[in-house]
């Protein structure tokens, strides 16, 4: 979804943040965009593949901050997963259909 052209109209003061999947940004794109200041810089919560190769060229970069997939971690949202986790054990031994469930 974002690769070198989406890059190409962002001002050059930009920051680009990816807390959603590491394969919606063209890695190849974003390197040679944060290499060539294009962009100002970049923050990172998700790669792909994750976690990226200890010799990855991203690895390097200076105006790139990775994270390592942690953007959920604050406790409203680590509270409501337990509670989730908890109910749908409750359903699931009642032979019941969760409400969360992936197809």
């Amino acid at each position: 979804m974002i690769g070198e052209q989406e890059l190409a109209l962002m001002k050059q003061s930009a920051y680009l943040i990816n807390v959603g999947r590491g394969g919606t940004l063209n890695h190849q794109a974003l390197t040679e965009a944060l290499t060539t200041r294009r962009i100002a810089g970049a923050a990172l919560d998700v790669t792909d593949p994750e976690p990226l190769p200890r010799d990855h060229s991203m690895l390097a970069l200076d105006n790139l901050v990775i994270t390592p997939h942690i953007s959920s971690a604050t406790i409203e949202t680590r509270s409501r997963m337990g509670q989730i986790a908890a109910e749908h054990l409750e359903v699931g031994l009642r032979g019941k259909p969760l409400r969360h469930q992936l197809v």
